[in-house]
């Protein structure tokens, strides 16, 4: 165990190579994981690329990847709260704890956050160390791949409960997997109407199964008329932006009915251009800036999701791959061949 196969972003490039690394060791307060899972989400792809943003903010050489769940085989000293053998999810925002915002109980806006994967060596790998705060306990028996995805799910836990969805005409703009998450909890948390946005018919098709009662290509048709059109002219309550796109946003706004909300987790590429006085002030429209997961709050809320047996995630993971097939995983993501890929360090 001294040394573990990982995925490694060794060069300002694109790319990633599959290195022997040093088995790390758990220090204080910290547990050492056995990664059995570990799942790939749009900032992987970013790091993997090595586009504008993982430029100015990843550096090489790292670990790369940050959703997983694994096995607890050794713990630090004064490590409380696991045992060994405890199968856990983890949540891969480090906090300081010191910061006003975590002593304000607002951890996950912490100013000296340190996320897996990007600031520090991520869940590509045989083994990682965490902080024993931020494993997350699962029932036994609990399949790898579905407690892999957790962490995302708590994005979309979060944007989709940032506002009552009871009752509420609810648009999910942009259904890649954090997307089709919100659709099903909008679904089940009781919102009137559940509509889905995006260019891909393959997420479409995907978002009828996850709930959306109805779906709209934005590629064949306006979004703000179909908006209004699927709403009898009254226009949206929520808006839960998850596609980062300028045009997107602006389209959604004008699709709002007054009074509104609009919850904003996709990150835009480059900064974006809004009339603010049609469509936010005259409005009376609320933004709600989303990131990340309340720690722990969000997590509770999702396990209660899941728990009456209504909310199946399942259906999201559509690939299973070995951890040396991450060139195989993200090129079916480039082509919208996939909605959430589990790579597994032990083999498939």
């Amino acid at each position: 165990m001294k040394t573990m196969q990982a995925v490694v972003k060794t060069a300002a490039k694109a790319g990633a190579t599959l290195l022997e690394r040093k088995t790390p060791e758990p220090g204080p307060g910290q547990v050492l994981v056995r990664v059995l899972a570990a799942s790939i989400c749009g900032t992987d792809h970013h790091v993997y690329a090595w586009d504008d943003w993982a430029a100015n903010r990843v550096r090489p050489p790292l670990v790369m990847g940050h959703e997983c769940a694994g096995e607890v085989v050794e713990l630090g000293p004064g490590a409380q709260g696991v045992k060994v053998g405890d199968l856990v999810s983890v949540e891969t925002h480090v906090s300081c704890g010191l910061c006003y915002p975590c002593r304000t109980g607002q951890e996950h806006l912490c100013e000296q956050v340190s996320i897996l994967g990007v600031d520090r060596d991520g869940a590509f790998a045989d083994f990682l160390a965490i902080p024993a705060k931020n494993a997350w306990v699962n029932a036994p028996g609990t399949d790898p791949a579905l407690a892999a995805i957790q962490e995302p799910f708590g994005n979309a836990v979060h944007t989709a409960l940032a506002t009552p969805l009871i009752g509420r005409k609810v648009a999910v703009i942009g259904v890649g997997p954090i997307g089709l998450m919100a659709t099903a909890i909008a679904r089940q948390a009781g919102a009137e109407q559940v509509v889905a946005v995006d260019l891909s018919t393959y997420r479409l098709q995907m978002a009828l199964k996850m709930g959306a009662d109805h779906v709209v290509d934005a590629s064949r048709e306006d979004t703000t008329d179909a908006l209004r059109r699927l709403t009898g002219g009254r226009g949206v309550d929520v808006v839960l932006e998850m596609s980062g796109s300028g045009k997107a946003l602006d389209q959604a706004l004008a699709a709002c009915a007054n009074g509104a909300t609009v919850a904003l987790l996709g990150l835009p590429s480059a900064p974006i251009r809004i009339d603010m006085g049609s469509r936010v002030i005259m409005k009376g429209i609320t933004l709600l800036g989303i990131t990340g997961r309340r720690m722990f709050e969000t997590w509770y809320r999702g396990q209660a999701l899941q728990a009456s047996g209504r909310l199946d995630l399942t259906p999201l993971i559509t690939h299973r791959l070995p951890l040396g097939e991450v060139d195989q995983a993200m090129g079916l993501l480039e082509r919208g061949e996939a909605a959430k890929i589990v790579l597994f360090p032990g083999g498939v």
